[in-house]
């Protein structure tokens, strides 16, 4: 080692070492790496060629910020901000629901969602690598994450297929669900039974769309219109993902921004529409009292949870093809804040429409009750002295008719029930909570047969519905194959391909007429209790074994700027315990609940709820074991040494950053002597504490956390603190 070094002066002179490796290293006077006596290469001053890393580490990279954004934004906005918020809003107080869903979204959504966007972007890799590096041993988590996006993308490409049947059934005037069908019986033309029990809409959608069974136990093979429908979904799914964010950035661009048009064209008509206005303040009026029950802040949380798209990785996969220096924050607020603002103008959407709706069917209520009071009129039940001079029963309003029911009602006590009459009051038809695809594709179907133009409305509908699940399933494909693109050399084209493939074919379970039934089994227990805990992992991974003081020191060399300190206290504290909360309260809502479904008694014409049978529940539980197992088996293997850390994975961009600091081989081995105690003994690999001598004498001082997995770290080598160590692979 040359005389000068500052390395050997200290060694020489017995002085206390006071400086950190950075210091020492950000001092040393360079030397010429090819003319270096220590160039194992060959004789000093002879030109040996020096090792470049390209500044395109050949990943693929977004074409503009832009299309990033626009990717996330459609992977978080999807069809739950239109058929899920609302109900929740209904279900849970009105108005008084945004302020728990508010506060969560604070306090839980938006830093867990920067933190998965900073995790993505500072490794560039899928969400195997990301937690293979920050901790091999929970490296089970990117494994999970896989796992709940293919079970999410079998059942979520079925609905875009349901849609996509709807939209092409769309293009005929009247609408196929506008009226029953007739049924003819000789001479004699009758109602559809069980229309006439349901409705138009209900029957089309059990009977002719999905011709559902009534239990889950009877397949009745395969229903081949929705089986050519998922087809199609899923060739449509193959072609936006098939080059990567070559082609799904693209796609972006239509499928993220078309459902906004869609929902500003349906807030405009259905402002128009009679009683819209009635539909927007029913669901605005804050029911105060619901804010004080737990279930409203557990289902907040749940919403906030799976809106942003947590835990799938779709959200690291599509941060991970960013530039460096991105500012992540500013996305996960801009993100976060745009999911919020879409989920109020669907619901904005949605009551306008259903208040038009419940207006049409209180009216239709008014018109038929009406019709019995003549009835009785006629036959002297009722006495003419009932009826109100001013009630004109040829122009009948609701005011008139509730003024008569209350004072038949008030006359006729102990007859009045077996007159059979109905109140007819609009707050009832508003009170009816309707969700998934009970909204979608019978209620907001149902309402839009009444619409002038019907069709074209129909067909703006569930062509946003198809756009809205694309956007979502894209962001949903990425988390699966961008980890497997990361760890394995296959040729991206065949894989996706092939994925798409076995995804159809699995998909066929889900497509058979009593698919529907299936739907609700891998929507309820597939993804939210093992996501959860994916998400708390995440959470405590990078919290207390990486370390959040050396997060934020991290995510300050990234930025350019260091976090509000309020994130170190929510990633932290605040964060995990929300989600031990939520994992408690789920797992206890599964327990009190008897797991079951609603299944469609073709005799009644209505749903009944049905308990799963032996076989069904042993699957429920089975979808909760798979999803999770990585977790556990990865744990016990790595901890074991059965299999490797992943660790000699590392992408170029992470060479590359370690290089730039590193810049020739004397000060590597200043770092060795430094760490290893001798020059050239290198440090050690095991998961040992790095020593930083303090000023005051000899104490080590130990790094803010210490990493019990392997000492596997993905931060910078420039700008180190006390508590960052140079890790050279």
């Amino acid at each position: 080692m040359p005389k000068n070094s500052k390395v050997t002066q200290r060694e020489q002179s017995h002085e206390h070492v006071t400086e950190s490796v950075a210091d020492l290293l950000a001092h040393e006077e360079p030397l010429d790496y090819k003319s270096s006596s220590l160039n194992v290469g060959g004789a000093a001053g002879k030109k040996v060629p020096q090792i470049e890393v390209p500044e395109n580490d050949g990943r693929p990279a977004w074409n503009s910020k832009l299309q990033y954004i626009l990717a996330q934004v459609g992977f978080s906005v999807g069809l739950g901000n239109v058929w899920r918020f609302p109900y929740l809003c209904q279900k849970n107080g009105g108005g008084a629901y945004l302020v728990p869903y508010f506060i969560l979204l604070l306090i839980i959504g938006i830093p867990l969602f920067f933190l998965e966007l900073a995790v993505g972007q500072k490794i560039r890799r899928g969400s195997i690598g990301v937690w293979n590096y920050v901790c091999p041993r929970l490296g089970g988590i990117g494994m999970s994450s896989l796992m709940v996006c293919g079970f999410v993308g079998l059942y979520y490409n079925v609905i875009i297929g349901w849609s996509i049947f709807y939209f092409f059934q769309s293009f005929q005037y009247p609408l196929p669900w506008s009226d029953c069908p007739i049924r003819k019986n000789g001479t004699l033309a009758i109602v559809e039974p069980e229309c006439d029990k349901s409705s138009a809409t209900t029957y089309f959608w059990y009977r002719q769309t999905l011709n559902t069974t009534s239990t889950i136990a009877e397949s009745g093979g395969l229903n081949i219109k929705m089986t050519l429908s998922l087809l199609v979904a899923w060739i449509i799914v193959c072609l936006a993902v098939i080059k990567g964010i070559a082609s799904s950035g693209k796609v972006m661009y239509f499928s993220s921004l078309f459902p906004y048009v869609v929902l500003f064209c349906f807030l405009v008509r259905g402002l128009m529409l009679k009683g819209s206005v009635d539909g927007i303040a029913h669901m605005f009026t804050p029911k105060l009292e619901k804010m004080l029950e737990p279930q409203v802040w557990r289902e907040a949380a749940t919403q906030v949870f799976f809106a942003l798209g947590l835990g799938f990785g779709g959200v690291i996969a599509f941060s991970s093809y960013n530039k460096i220096d991105n500012n992540c924050h500013f996305d996960a607020v801009l993100v976060s804040v745009i999911n919020f603002l879409t989920s109020i103008l669907a619901t904005l959407v949605v009551f306008a429409v259903l208040g038009f709706k419940a207006n049409i069917m209180n009216e239709k209520c008014v018109v038929e009750n009406a019709e019995k009071i003549l009835g009785y009129l006629n036959s002297n039940v009722l006495s003419h002295d009932l009826i109100p001079p001013h009630v004109n029963f040829s122009h009948l309003t609701t005011s008139d008719y509730a003024e008569m029911y209350g004072v038949i009602k008030t006359v006729k006590e102990d007859s009045f029930p077996q007159l059979g009459l109905e109140p007819c009051v609009l707050e009832d038809e508003l009170n009816k909570a309707v969700q998934g695809t009970g909204l979608a594709f019978i209620a907001f179907t149902e309402a839009m047969t009444h619409f002038p133009a019907s069709p074209f409305w129909s067909v703006m509908f569930f062509f946003m519905l198809i756009n809205l699940g694309l956007g979502s399933m894209i962001g949903t494909m990425t988390g699966i194959t961008t980890p497997v693109l990361d760890a394995y050399k296959v040729q991206k084209e065949l894989f996706t391909v092939c994925c798409c493939i076995i995804a159809f074919l699995c998909g066929l379970l889900f497509v058979q007429r009593s698919g529907n039934y299936f739907v609700t089994m891998f929507d309820d227990y597939s993804a939210g209790l093992p996501l959860t805990v994916v998400v708390i992992l995440e959470n405590l991974s990078v919290a207390w074994i990486y370390g959040t003081k050396r997060f934020m020191q991290d995510l300050e060399d990234m930025l350019g700027f260091r976090p509000y300190i309020i994130y170190f206290y929510l990633w932290k504290y605040v964060s995990p315990l929300c989600l031990i909360v939520l994992i408690s309260a789920t797992v206890i809502e599964m327990a009190i609940s008897p797991p079951g479904y609603n299944a469609w008694v073709e005799e009644l014409a209505q749903e009944r709820f049905q308990s799963y049978p032996p076989w069904a529940l042993a699957m429920c539980f089975a979808l909760i074991v798979v999803a999770m197992l990585p977790l556990p088996v990865v744990f016990i293997a790595r901890h074991f040494n059965l299999m490797s850390d992943g660790s000699n994975k590392l992408s170029v961009s992470y060479h590359k950053s370690m290089m730039k600091d590193i810049s020739n081989l004397e000060e590597q081995d200043e770092a060795r002597f430094i760490l290893g105690g001798k020059p050239g003994e290198a440090p050690s690999s095991g998961p040992a504490r790095k020593p930083f001598l303090t000023s005051g004498g000899n104490k080590p001082m130990d790094s803010l956390s210490p990493n019990i997995c392997y000492g596997t770290s993905y931060q910078n080598a420039k700008g180190h603190t006390p508590d960052s160590s140079i890790q050279i692979y």
